[in-house]
């Protein structure tokens, strides 16, 4: 009997996000709010958003050509494909179908999976429906991809400054350098309307902003909890914060991820005071009563344990923080884009080291797991096949009122039929998949950018464009 795989995990990663981006800085000012509200308060740099050029599967194209453009993998290798977003397209027609296009030149129809959907949570879902395909019985050999993709948009209002856009395509297979430890999982399900988008005819979610906050932090109590009674079980000592070289959290906003961090420190306080030292502790004691409940909305401990925790922080959160600065909530790619930003900064000193995960979709679905760095040399390939720092380089600034009359024709747009887009090609890199109509049936036509090889190779994309 041939032995199962072993080491399952992230042998290859890409990230894709439109080019055209909003200062958080500037929009702050047109939104005519207090100077820091959205740097400082929400903890944003920028926001990237698609115009009526792109969309979610335009992005999911994107992202999974460049991908197996980069590492020369035969589209007939791919033997599973599974989409997470929330971003509606179609009610029936998974994303997932339009992907196959890629692979229709190779006769290769046999590729398994469809869309996960559940708020933010659905990349997280589709990842662990690959991991589970190739250590089950039924994997054949071939590599999976996992795509996590979206487009968030906001109503006009205090929410706005929360969207993003964005894309990450993961390839998975054994003898990964980033292998997930798959015992080591604590996850929390629960019936909550925090978030939701009930109107099919509008893509504006209803937001009940303060209950989704405290329902992200007990949901990571809550996850945390049952990862760390699963650890001891399978090693045999208790699990703190500090067993972690880095924590990579979904990130609505950056301010929430601080929190968020905070929260994981209180909590092995709670269990144990000699888990965060007696400095710690000591500044953490006047809290130690408080219910689970009451502690959630305690604000005085939510400032003593962001303090306490700052310096940690800094050191295992911060690396992982620059892309969902950068570009804003990308629902379901966020925890993804902070995975590839810690292999960006840190892929020359991650071997060895074990990072928790944190994803958190409302309605509500949530988990936190862990996975280790292995071979180093594969995480520097990684970090410079992703090209983070020149698409970061190639984007296109806009003012406000350019991103707000791009929100209103994008409304326009949501659930239309008949149209070309209007909005102009220079702001697409080379290699971009982009929407060339939608025709009187609904029916989504897409091309690529066209480009000669040097502005290819000089966008991180490796090929010719056709």
């Amino acid at each position: 009997m041939a032995a199962r795989p072993q080491n399952v995990g992230i042998l290859a990663m890409d990230v894709y996000f439109p080019a055209s981006y909003v200062a958080q800085e500037e929009l702050e000012e047109h939104d005519g709010v207090s100077k820091g509200k959205y740097t400082i308060g929400l903890g944003q740099d920028r926001l990237a958003f698609c115009t009526d050029l792109e969309d979610v599967i335009s992005m999911s194209l994107t992202v999974v050509k460049s991908l197996l453009e980069k590492y020369g993998i035969a589209p007939e290798r791919i033997g599973r494909l599974e989409v997470g977003s929330e971003t509606v397209i179609d009610k029936s027609k998974a994303i997932k179908t339009s992907l196959m296009q890629l692979f229709e030149e190779s006769g290769n129809g046999d590729i398994e999976g469809v869309d996960s959907t559940n708020a933010c949570y659905g990349g997280t879902a589709a990842l662990q429906n690959s991991l589970n395909w190739v250590e089950s019985s039924a994997w054949d050999g071939r590599y999976a991809i996992v795509v996590a993709a979206d487009s968030a948009v906001y109503a006009e209002g205090a929410a706005r400054p929360t969207g993003g856009a964005g894309a990450v395509a993961m390839l998975i297979g054994p003898d990964a350098p980033i292998v997930f430890e798959r015992k080591l999982t604590g996850t929390h399900m629960s019936n909550v309307y925090d978030f939701y988008k009930p109107n099919l005819a509008s893509e504006y979610p209803v937001v009940d902003g303060k209950l989704s906050q405290t329902c992200y932090l007990q949901a990571l109590d809550l996850c945390y909890q049952r990862f760390c009674k699963k650890y001891e079980k399978t090693v045999g000592k208790p699990f703190t914060v500090s067993d972690a070289s880095y924590v990579v959290c979904h990130a609505p906003y950056n301010k929430l991820v601080q929190k968020s961090y905070a929260r994981l420190v209180y909590n092995d306080f709670t269990r144990n005071a000699s888990f965060v030292g007696e400095d710690a502790a000591a500044k953490l004691e006047p809290f130690a009563t408080l219910t689970p409940a009451d502690s959630l909305v305690n604000r005085d401990l939510e400032k003593v344990s962001q303090q306490v925790a700052k310096k940690q922080y800094d050191e295992k959160v911060g690396p992982t923080t620059m892309l969902p600065k950068e570009l804003g909530n990308m629902y379901c790619a966020s925890l993804y884009a902070g995975l590839a930003t810690l292999v960006h900064n840190k892929a020359s000193s991650l071997d060895g080291k074990r990072i928790l995960m944190f994803s958190y979709g409302s309605g509500l679905a949530s988990s936190l797991f862990s996975c280790k760095f292995v071979e180093g040399e594969k995480l520097s390939e990684i970090a410079d096949k992703m090209s983070i720092a020149s698409k970061l380089e190639s984007r296109i600034q806009v003012t406000p009122k350019e991103f707000v009359d791009t929100m209103h024709l994008m409304e326009t747009r949501y659930g239309a039929k008949d149209f070309i887009p209007v909005s102009s090609k220079s702001t697409l890199r080379p290699g971009t998949f982009f929407i060339t109509q939608v025709d009187a049936l609904y029916r989504r036509s897409y091309d690529r950018y066209q480009a000669t090889p040097e502005k290819l190779e000089a966008n991180g994309v490796n090929g010719v464009a056709h």
